[in-house]
């Protein structure tokens, strides 16, 4: 089910946005192999396998690709793919004998999607990093936070997930729409620091204009504005508010029976402060939210899969006891199945290689060669 059923994309696993990437392929109809380690990489969590949420709708195949017969299946593999994703250095696939050159060779209509942080070239190309440093280098992470605070992370959202996995996929899919016209594939080079950027490129063009401070907490989208921003209720909990435009900030005004007024600096920031301390959350809710008052109570991830809205939606699934958001965006026609529990390593690999046409007797030879990788039975304890 859903709108990428056919398409065939081999993940190389990793961490943070090549695999939320493969997920998004998976979760839309994709038919997608994640080859896993044989041995797992220390990443200093230890967690039980269907909490890893950004590896489900897609079976998993442990393969030591380091060994000929490995890398030879690999290889194999490449050749019946539409999509590659890999999210390792620059150079690594390359020095693994499966980088760009040897795979658009062998399959001249592949897609090749690299996830980086800093990009394929560049001073920083071969530098360690993480999400908040991808977001440092672009100007988002210095325009984040508070007046007189130093820029808050912004958990890991921005250039992981937002500049990463949603602009590698995106890249990807328009590449093998332009595959399928002119039936040739080529390299998508995702670097989530100029996918974090792009998301910037509205607030480039108000620092342009003069219409967007550099001095964090003075603006109207970063909590500058008393009518944009969170507040306190009488119970601890937060209230959020954003009535950006004028005919919405009089609808909240009239709710809240204050005069209607243009300022929305710290005059009206301290009396909405103190006006939304007199009742709880619920009761603003009660009063504010379904209105254009641009009102949402601020919910914990706890709380969130149980508001009404998200529920009527069904924006949220329980898989294998582990509730967690759906598959977005919705489709009329096509529309996403439900997805499936992330596997344990190696959990898949003799099904999903049987579906992509790998004979059952190189199979079995790899298994016992210790080439390909099958879960553990757990060990049988007398009573």
């Amino acid at each position: 089910m859903g709108p990428l059923a056919g398409f065939r994309i081999i993940e190389f696993a990793g961490i943070g946005p090549a695999p939320m990437a493969a997920m998004l392929f998976a979760d839309l109809g994709a038919s997608v192999i994640r080859l896993d380690r044989i041995e797992p990489s220390d990443l200093g969590v230890d967690m039980p396998r269907r909490f890893s949420l950004l590896a489900r709708s897609r079976p998993s195949v442990a393969v030591d690709i380091k060994h000929p017969d490995g890398l030879a299946l690999a290889a194999d593999l490449i050749g019946r793919a539409d999509g590659l994703i890999e999210g390792f250095r620059p150079g690594t696939m390359e020095r693994l004998g499966l980088g760009p050159e040897m795979a658009l060779k062998r399959n001249p209509r592949l897609v090749y999607g690299r996830m980086t942080g800093w990009g394929q070239s560049g001073p920083l190309a071969q530098a360690a990093g993480h999400d908040l440093n991808y977001l440092a280098l672009t100007g988002a992470l210095a325009a984040i936070g508070r007046a007189g605070a130093k820029p808050t992370p912004p958990l890991n959202l921005a250039a992981d997930f937002g500049g990463g996995a949603l602009y590698l996929a995106f890249g990807m899919a328009c590449a093998m729409l332009e595959a399928q016209r002119s039936g040739k594939g080529q390299i998508v080079d995702a670097a989530m620091t100029e996918g974090a950027a792009s998301l910037m490129t509205i607030f480039y063009g108000l620092y342009a204009a003069g219409l967007h401070r550099l001095e964090r907490g003075t603006n109207l989208l970063d909590s500058g504005s008393a009518i944009y921003d969170t507040y306190e209720c009488a119970d601890g909990a937060c209230i959020a508010i954003a009535p950006i435009e004028l005919k919405f900030r009089k609808v909240l005004f009239e709710r809240l029976g204050l005069p209607y007024t243009k300022d929305d600096g710290a005059a009206l920031r301290g009396k909405l402060e103190a006006l939304f301390k007199t009742r709880t959350r619920d009761e603003w809710c009660a009063l504010l939210e379904g209105t254009d008052a641009c009102f949402a109570p601020v919910l914990t991830m706890a709380e969130a899969p149980h508001h009404s809205h998200n529920v009527a939606r069904g924006s949220f699934v329980e898989i294998d006891g582990v509730l967690q958001p759906g598959p977005a965006p919705r489709f009329s026609r096509t529309p996403a199945g439900r997805p499936t529990p992330p596997q344990a390593r190696g959990e898949g690999s003799r099904t999903a290689l049987l579906e992509w046409g790998i004979a059952a007797t190189r199979i079995d030879a790899l298994l016992a060669g210790g080439v390909l990788g099958e879960p553990q039975a757990p060990p049988v304890t007398a009573d």
